[in-house]
C-alpha cells in the first residue's frame, strides 16, 4: 500500500509504502525528485500515520546530510 504525506516545511512530500513482514511493519519513504529511499520497521500497533511521519522525517534527515556532506566538499 502507498501513501504520500506532507512535511511541517511547505509542499514536500514522500511517496510512503507500507510492508507486513511476520509481525513487524516495513515502512518505506522515497522522495520523488531524488529517487532517494529509506526504510524502517516499525510497530503494527502505531498508526499508519505515525509510521509515515516517522519514515518520511528518516527520509528528510537522510536528504538534509546528503546535501550537507556535498557543501563541505
Amino acid at each position: 500500500m502507498s501513501d504520500a504525506t506532507g512535511s511541517d516545511d511547505g509542499d514536500w512530500e514522500a511517496i510512503i509504502e507500507f510492508r507486513r513482514i511476520g509481525t513487524a511493519l516495513q515502512v518505506i519513504a522515497v522522495d520523488p525528485e531524488t529517487g532517494r529511499e529509506v526504510s524502517m520497521v516499525g510497530d503494527p500497533r502505531l498508526s499508519r500515520d505515525e509510521l509515515g511521519r516517522l519514515a518520511a522525517q528518516k527520509l528528510r534527515y537522510v536528504l538534509n546530510k546528503q546535501r550537507n556532506d556535498q557543501s563541505d566538499r
